[in-house]
Parts: structure tokens; sequence; C-alpha cells
């Protein structure tokens, strides 16, 4: 039994993995569900034992991936041993280095998973809420050590950050299939944009015993 399922999660994960290049590669609006069969070596109504149809497809692949994400930038995080600041110009960083080191993925996550109108219209996205809450945290870590101005709403400014990065990834995503990129000059600049302009210092605000108090709970303000 035990065998059975893991050949079917394997066959299952190719047809993933496949559905991520040919997305990348087609475009999801062109592709078609026997080209990820070829491409995963099933056929093409396999693909069906698994997903209802290609939007099915689409968000199960958008799931998976986002999993990763999130597992890959916890365990970053975790090493990182800076303030709050410094974890999230890294969190910028790692997104950006996408580009570079996975660019199918990053060439689904900016431009295809928008051909989906089930997607945009329909999916509650769990997944992305949990990698910007992340980012939301991160910036409430900030408020309460005092390295980040509390005058800022947490939600507020993580969308804002996150919809600059998304923006810059597609950017460099398009324009490292013509030339190379800076990806750490472009994180850097991102990064610089907005933690001066959150900072306790650009503010001319000291960080108060009271500001440490008042400043809410890591995770307390709940994304919507």
């Amino acid at each position: 039994m035990t065998a059975g399922r893991d050949k079917a999660m394997d066959k299952r994960q190719r047809i993933l993995d496949a559905a991520l290049e040919v997305f990348a590669e087609r475009g999801f609006y062109n592709a078609k569900v026997a080209e990820v069969a070829k491409q995963a070596g099933v056929a093409d109504g396999t693909i069906y034992l698994y997903f209802e149809n290609k939007d099915d497809l689409l968000i199960s692949l958008f799931e998976d991936r986002m999993e990763f994400l999130i597992r890959r930038l916890s365990e970053a995080l975790a090493e990182e041993k800076g303030d709050a600041p410094a974890k999230i110009r890294l969190m910028i960083h790692l997104h950006l280095l996408l580009a570079e080191e996975a660019p199918a993925l990053a060439e689904f996550i900016t431009v295809e998973l928008r051909q989906s109108a089930k997607f945009v219209k329909e999916y509650d996205n769990p997944r992305f809420m949990q990698y910007l809450g992340i980012l939301r945290d991160l910036i409430v870590l900030g408020q309460s050590e005092g390295t980040i101005t509390p005058h800022v709403d947490a939600r507020t400014v993580s969308r804002a950050i996150f919809g600059a990065l998304d923006e810059l990834l597609l950017s460099l995503t398009l324009a490292s299939k013509r030339k190379k990129m800076n990806l750490k000059q472009a994180g850097d600049d991102l990064a610089d944009l907005f933690l001066v302009g959150i900072s306790r210092s650009s503010a001319g605000i000291l960080p108060t015993e009271a500001d440490a108090t008042h400043a809410p709970e890591v995770g307390s303000q709940e994304e919507r």
C-alpha cells in the first residue's frame, strides 16, 4: 500500500514539474494538458486522475511551489541573526534570486498565474497569505524591537513591499532572457527604499519603553 501511494505521489509530482516547464514555455493560456502529459511521460488521461482540469493543475502547482518557497524562506530566516530589517532584506534578496536560480518558477508566479480566471477570481490563496504573513510579522517584530516606526500599519506596508517585489521580479525575469541583471543591486535598492522609509531613524523617532510595550505582537494582525 505504501509503495503504491509513494508511486502515485511521485507521478503527481512529475506532472507538477512538467506543468511548470510547459506553462513557463508555452504560457498557461496556450498550453495543452496533452503537452504536460507528454513532458511528464504519462498518458493524457492520467492527468485527470490527479487534477480536475488545467486550472486545478495550475492552482495545485502554485500551492506546491509556495510550500517550497515558504520552507526555503523560513530556513533562511532561522539562520539570520540580525534584526528585523536585516531579515526583511534577506527575504527580498531570496525572492529576487528566483529570476536567476529558478526562472521558470519566477515566470510562473509573476506572469502565468494571472492567466487563470479561476485563480484570480475564485481561489482564496492561503499559501500566498502565509508567505505575506511572514513579511508582515517581520515588520511587527521590527516595531517591537524599535528598529521600525510604530506609526505604520504592518499589513499595508507588507503588501506595498510585496507589490514592488513582485513587479521587480517580473521585470528581472523578463530582462534576464535578454541580458544579465544585477540581482543584488536590485534587491538592495528595493530594500533601501522601504527600510529607510519605515525606519525609526529616518522618522526622527527614538524608541521608547512605552512604544515597545504597545507594539503589536508578531502574528497578532490577521491578514484579510
